[in-house]
């Protein structure tokens, strides 16, 4: 495999995203229950930008970068206009552990202060791997709190919300 190359997302990458999606749902839950339209999902009103880790034509990573909601906001003490949150970051599972997860963070982060915000997300409270990779880049949890929909197994969801470096 070549090195990947990390570019703006296309309307032509779509249909290939929601194949990784679909392949890393299955493999480890992500996301916890299955979209009804997943191209609209990773496609949400309040995207600001969406990111594909490629190695050629083949997409092997999605990263998103949104405008943070209310309760985000608020998790992080700070006004909703000074915050990005970064979303919908999954890898396919042939190119995990290649440190792919950790570059389209990077990108995200990137975008968001280049924007003048400050990145912060809410990660699925039992994603052991998500959170080792936000606290080994550095992230700060800010808190736990109820994810407001049912896990794959029913239970309500937990979230951890978490800003990212300065």
């Amino acid at each position: 495999m070549a090195e990947p190359v990390i570019r703006p997302r296309q309307n032509d990458d779509l249909p290939s995203c929601v194949r990784v999606l679909a392949a890393v749902h299955r493999a480890g839950g992500y996301p916890a229950v299955w979209p009804t339209e997943p191209e609209r999902w990773l496609t949400p009103r309040e995207l600001i930008g969406g990111w594909v880790a490629v190695d050629g034509p083949a997409v092997l990573g999605h990263v998103a970068l949104t405008r943070a909601k209310p309760g985000l906001a608020a998790a992080a003490g700070l006004p909703a206009e000074q915050l990005a949150a970064v979303a919908r970051l999954f890898v396919d599972v042939s190119a995990r552990r290649t440190g792919l997860a950790c570059a389209l963070l990077d990108r995200a982060v990137q975008a968001a202060t280049e924007g003048g915000c400050r990145p912060v997300l809410e990660v699925a409270s039992d994603a052991a791997g998500a959170i080792a990779l936000y606290e080994r880049a550095g992230w700060r949890h800010l808190g736990t709190a109820p994810g407001g929909w049912l896990t794959a197994a029913g239970q309500p969801a937990v979230v951890r919300t978490y800003l990212g470096p300065a």
